[in-house]
């Protein structure tokens, strides 16, 4: 059974940083991208960053690029975006998304506010 959870979402203020993780279950984890996602109010689900399999490459949405960064840790089975210079149009509920498959987490709210 897959399983895949995000973790470390909450309230910081702008200009502050979190680091969000995804702990996944179930499936070779190693195998696999690792895409981002996030969903702001009434808007569409956006991808923003991904990391690959092979030497670890990245790729990030114009949007977070400079700010974010994506890593993962197989031995963990665990991915990580770390989120520097937080601003409020960041907020949005996050997920991660094994690639190429159908396994979605419930995702973490990530709320950017003075």
């Amino acid at each position: 059974q897959v399983k895949i959870v995000e973790s470390g979402g909450g309230l910081v203020q702008p200009g502050g940083s979190l680091t969000l993780s995804c702990t996944a279950s179930g499936y070779p984890f190693s195998d696999f991208a690792m895409a981002w996602y996030r969903q702001a109010p009434g808007k569409e689900r956006v991808e923003i960053a991904t990391i690959g399999t092979i030497r670890d490459l990245q790729t990030y949405d114009e949007s977070v690029k400079g700010r974010f960064t994506a890593s993962r840790d197989n031995a963990k089975n665990t991915a990580y975006l770390q989120m520097n210079n937080l601003q409020p149009e960041d907020t949005a509920v996050y997920l991660c998304h094994p690639r190429p498959t159908n396994f979605w987490g419930q995702g973490t709210q990530v709320t950017v506010s003075a």
